[in-house]
């Protein structure tokens, strides 16, 4: 043996070449340990345990076109909404609606998406054993997207609602419904990404699971179940170049699907939180033009008055970091903690203001329905720094856009397509309040300010249609 060593070692050197020293092996990098990994061959115990409460939702209705979100019909973005029939003359319309809902507690109660019945003056829904019930709406909600149907039945088989928090990226899911009226389906894939906000219509309040377990028209409103067999999603969206699947879908995660259903069991509507400010995620330009190390959170761009941001002393400008104790990421996702806390509540907010570190406590208001509005205006100055035209605003240009009569700043009245203002999303009609947190109401104001900006790039805060927002803009030289 020993022989055959001291023969063989000199082959295996000159094959490797030569030995790493005991400190050059310690440098390699190593195999990162194995990830335990004992796929099931079978889902079919998991199928057999949802099917039964995944059911068959179809509605009709008549007189009026349902109310569709915007870009339905683009393909891009689809929602999964049945095909209308009917006659196409002078006689009334009969449209009818395919979707897919989850039985979520045993007496009836059934949660699917809103669009699904949207309008409808019947709705049938069909169970896995053959049987068919007309049913009423306990309660919808649009800005979520979710309703709440009932039928006459008992002992039904029911989903239970997993802690959609505890889903990670790369977890297994299964999508159960009835797509294009094929009759009910189980397709597989996983979870692709989390927090999700595709903005499909305005107003509404997105946190979605991305998933790429195929769903497609029919799907609305049916479930995505982990291997265990828990609800985790309320199946919602595609997004598609073909108006059909392409390994993009989204659901309603089951935390927020159960807040909603919760609140329209119980009184038939959902009631929001509201902060009362607009706020815009913090961009690296942003943190520099205010002066911060760290690009982390949300930058108030316009309070309310009289609100509760308004009373807790929030003002424009603070850069929201957390809320009650928890990081905030994104406006989105603040968004929706905020209106997922129940009016009259109280939640602490951590911000920056002028780089230091402050706390405030706010009571929050109920939400109200947001109102919009406004549009365009033209005087001479400084096209040169920030390629744009601006004119002091007065009451009377103030109502020609459509904005209060006391609307302080310069509107902006024309804008260079090659210059800074319009790379920045700066456009005509928009007025511009401060520039590097300072008032601006002339052209002096506008120079001064822009003075200040000591190489970095200018902060503009812009009121555009009615919103203001923080814009940073980098001035052209001379």
């Amino acid at each position: 043996m020993r022989k055959v060593l001291i023969v063989t070692l000199p082959v295996l050197l000159a094959a490797c070449g030569r030995a790493p020293s005991t400190t050059e092996a310690s440098n390699l990098p190593t195999a990162p340990p194995a990830i335990a990994s004992n796929p099931p061959q079978t889902y079919a115990p998991v199928v057999k345990r949802v099917a039964p409460a995944v059911v068959t939702v179809r509605s009709a209705r008549r007189a009026r076109p349902a109310q569709q979100y915007p870009f339905q019909n683009d393909p891009f973005f689809r929602w999964f909404f049945g095909e209308s029939a009917g006659p196409s003359s002078g006689q009334q319309q009969v449209e009818h609606a395919l979707g897919s809902g989850v039985i979520v507690e045993s007496d009836g109660h059934i949660l699917t998406n809103q669009h699904v019945i949207d309008g409808a003056q019947e709705i049938h829904v069909d169970l896995t054993d053959g049987r068919n019930f007309t049913a009423k709406v306990i309660g919808e909600d649009k800005l979520s997207d979710l309703a709440v149907l009932k039928i006459d039945a008992n002992n039904l088989p029911v989903l239970y609602l997993a802690d959609s928090d505890k889903v990670q990226v790369g977890d297994v899911c299964l999508a159960v419904g009835n797509p294009l009226a094929v009759g009910e389906t189980v397709t597989s894939g996983i979870i692709s990404a989390k927090g999700r906000y595709t903005g499909l219509s305005n107003g509404s309040f997105e946190d979605f699971l991305q998933t790429d377990a195929p769903i497609n028209q029919g799907n609305s409103g049916g479930a995505l179940v982990n291997t265990n067999g828990e609800l985790v999603g309320i199946n919602s969206q595609i997004l598609s170049t073909t108006g059909g699947f392409i390994g993009i879908g989204f659901a309603i995660p089951s935390n927020m699907a159960k807040n909603v259903m919760m609140q329209l069991i119980k009184t038939g509507k959902v009631e929001r939180g509201q902060l009362g400010v607009t706020a815009q995620q913090l961009t690296p330009d942003l943190a520099q033009s205010l002066g911060l190390q760290n690009v982390h959170g949300v930058v108030i761009s316009q309070v309310e008055p009289g609100s509760a941001a308004d009373k807790a002393g929030l003002k424009t400008g603070d850069v929201i970091t957390q809320l009650n104790g928890k990081p905030v990421e994104d406006p989105n996702s603040f968004r929706n903690a905020i209106a997922g806390t129940a009016p009259g509540a109280q939640v602490t907010l951590t911000y920056l203001r002028d780089g230091r570190q402050q706390q405030t406590t706010a009571t929050l208001q109920e939400l109200k329905p947001e109102q919009n509005g406004a549009q365009p205006a033209q005087q001479q100055p400084s096209r040169g720094e920030l390629g744009l035209q601006v004119e002091p605003m007065t009451p009377s240009l103030a109502q020609q856009l459509n904005l209060p009569a006391n609307t302080q700043g310069l509107a902006v009245a024309g804008v260079d397509p090659n210059g800074p203002a319009a790379e920045a999303g700066i456009q005509t009609g928009d007025v511009i309040v401060e520039v590097n947190r300072q008032p601006v109401k002339s052209v002096a104001d506008l120079r001064s300010a822009l003075a200040k900006s000591d190489g970095r790039p200018a902060l503009l805060l812009i009121d555009h249609g009615g919103q203001t927002l923080f814009v940073t803009v980098s001035p052209n030289a001379g």
